[in-house]
């Protein structure tokens, strides 16, 4: 949780933790969503662990698969891995944004005579 508007902001020193607290949950996010794409690329097309992983990176970063799934679940499973891929790239980029955001408004809305 932040700190309330009516709050002094807090040191830049405070803030660079905050940001870097923030940026170590969104790549921790896309670590685990990444093995998780591996592993369902893994278990479902039973691809390499290096296609695997090729397919769930590419897909994570919006760039679509490289391998073409071939069994029906192979399918399944890769239309809702790019569903969920969206959801935690956006997620991930928000993470680190909102602090970055947080200390503007709290700057711009801070009063010294409060």
């Amino acid at each position: 949780m932040n700190e309330p508007s009516r709050h002094y902001p807090i040191s830049s020193r405070t803030f660079y933790f905050r940001l870097l607290r923030h940026a170590f949950a969104a790549i921790l996010l896309l670590l685990c969503s990444l093995a998780l794409g591996m592993a369902g690329y893994q278990y479902f097309e039973h691809l390499s662990w290096l296609d695997a992983f090729l397919n769930s990176a590419m897909l994570l970063s919006g760039m679509g698969p490289v391998d073409i799934p071939k069994t029906s679940e192979g399918k399944i499973f890769a239309g809702f891995y790019a569903l969920y891929s969206g959801v935690a790239f956006l997620t991930g980029v928000s993470l680190i944004v909102v602090p970055i955001m947080h200390r503007m408004m709290h700057l711009f809305q801070w009063k010294q005579d409060r």
